[in-house]
């Protein structure tokens, strides 16, 4: 292989896997139909589930589309990676720390063929692979330009399809002497939500159930209810058109709501058949057995829960991820595990089952010996951290600017937070709030619509998880306080 050695094992006969890493985009935790969620039929993610592991308890470190992405690279939470947001400020774009290995680059140099297809949303070029052809930002869900090596082309046709189809033809065009990694990632069902036209009917006749939260007042949750921002109410005419006419406000905010969520569960019927095709042609190809696949997205969503369109708060429905896992040669079929695991704990997977070092500057764990029921001791709760609009709220905050008219707040007005979750209790921090704090029983309240944090009760148990969390900043390197994270030069 061009710029690769090939280890000395390589020649031998293969044992290592194949890898096949599939990624989404604002997919919810639940929104597949293994789930027991009755409004979608999602065969293919059920197959991959029925042939291998679903983990119950997937969360992501930082909800939002870039950190995540450099997070499952890296193996490292956005503090260590760079990649805090998806745009911390007008002029400074973020780098992901060139210095640190990721699992393409790894496996590229052991021998791997390596090749990405689809979504990639991060500022710098793909590193460590040997073909890519990737969606510019975010992409266009109907005939998109992508980067084929570098090269901008015009695709026509739906964007998922033809994601598919290239992973395809890069699978069709490998060699069959060294194993491969794939990493084949969606951009759907990210907003405007717009799904195949051979989709774009289903649920027609069907009127969705609304959340539990749909009509959250916010009352006990002050942060939340500065976020109205969330529920995208100005953005509608960008996507569907000024369709409103005279309707009230409530009958407005159940057509977006219907609209918004039908639209998000048809994008996701093209995605569930694209993997269809590729485990078809796995088996046709006789590679299913020998081919390690961890399918996930890069963050919950909010599907109408609370009021909102968004992610970023660390709130479930955002902070839970979908996480499947299948490896027939590997790994026992059809179980669901309940221990609690990250995004950071991709890349050491992988790297784990094809037989590769983990680097220490990795901060996940590998799953391996959690799917194949190895005695491991594991974490007994989950980290997140959040940074977006960070350098905004500390310039507003010290009257930096000197641009009124440009406005940081267009959507998404939350500030940076932190905290831990453990299997029934969850602390939240607000660093950029004067010091907010939540904490929630989630046995007692699933819907985290009670902030206990000041009940005399959960006294005690407050204050030994904001030890916890601290332990835990200190374990991850993430131990900036507000007056402690860098501003950077603003110019005009």
């Amino acid at each position: 292989m061009t710029g690769c050695s090939k280890p000395e094992s390589a020649s031998k006969e293969r044992v290592r896997p194949n890898i096949i890493f599939v990624m989404t985009d604002d997919h919810t935790h639940h929104q597949m139909s293994l789930t027991g969620n009755p409004l979608i039929n999602t065969p293919n993610l059920d197959r991959l589930a029925n042939e291998g592991v679903w983990f119950k308890n997937a969360f992501c470190t930082n909800s939002l589309c870039a950190p995540a992405r450099a997070t499952i690279l890296t193996g490292c939470l956005s503090n260590v990676n760079g990649i805090l947001g998806n745009s911390e400020s007008k002029d400074k774009i973020e780098q992901l720390d060139p210095t640190l290995p990721t699992f393409p680059l790894l496996l590229q140099a052991a021998g791997y063929q390596t090749g990405i297809v689809g979504k990639w949303h991060l500022p710098h070029d793909p590193r460590g692979f040997d073909y890519s052809c990737i969606l510019p930002g975010q992409g266009l869900y109907f005939d998109p330009e992508m980067i084929e090596n570098g090269e901008r082309k015009q695709f026509e046709g739906y964007v998922t399809d033809i994601i598919t189809d290239k992973a395809l033809d890069y699978l069709e065009g490998l060699n069959d002497e060294d194993p491969f990694c794939l990493v084949y990632q969606h951009k759907g069902p990210h907003r405007p939500f717009t799904p195949a036209p051979r989709h774009q009917d289903l649920y027609s006749d069907v009127e969705f159930p609304y959340p539990e939260t749909f009509n959250d007042d916010y009352a006990t949750r002050l942060v939340a209810g500065k976020a109205a921002d969330m529920k995208f109410e100005q953005s509608i005419a960008r996507d569907y058109g000024d369709i409103f006419g005279e309707m009230t406000e409530e009958d407005k905010k159940k057509w977006i709501y219907q609209r918004y969520v039908k639209d998000h569960y048809r994008a996701m019927q093209s995605i569930d058949e694209g993997l269809g095709r590729v485990l078809d042609y796995l088996d046709e190809t006789g590679q299913a057995e020998n081919t390690l696949i961890i399918y996930t997205t890069d963050n919950g969503f909010y599907l109408g829960e609370y009021g909102w369109y968004d992610k970023r708060f660390m709130y479930e429905p955002s902070l839970r991820i979908p996480f499947l896992v299948r490896y027939p040669n590997g790994v026992e079929a059809g179980k669901v595990e309940e221990r609690m695991i990250m995004n950071i704990d991709v890349a050491p997977t992988i790297l784990d089952f094809a037989g590769i070092e983990v680097p220490e500057v990795i901060q996940g764990r590998s799953l391996k010996p959690v799917l194949q029921d190895q005695p491991v001791e594991w974490r007994d709760h989950i980290y997140y951290s959040y940074y977006e609009n960070t350098w905004a709220m500390r310039a507003l905050e010290q009257a930096e600017l000197s641009d009124p008219s440009f406005n940081f707040f267009t959507a998404h007005r939350i500030g940076p937070h932190r905290g831990i979750r453990n299997d029934r209790y969850k602390l939240i921090e607000y660093y950029s709030e004067n010091d907010y704090w939540e904490f929630f029983d989630l046995q007692e309240d699933p819907y985290e619509l009670n902030n206990v944090y000041n009940e005399p009760a959960y006294a005690e148990l407050v204050m030994s998880m904001t030890v916890r969390l601290r332990e835990t900043q200190e374990e991850y390197l993430d131990t900036n306080t507000w007056d402690q994270l860098s501003l950077p030069n603003y110019t005009d």
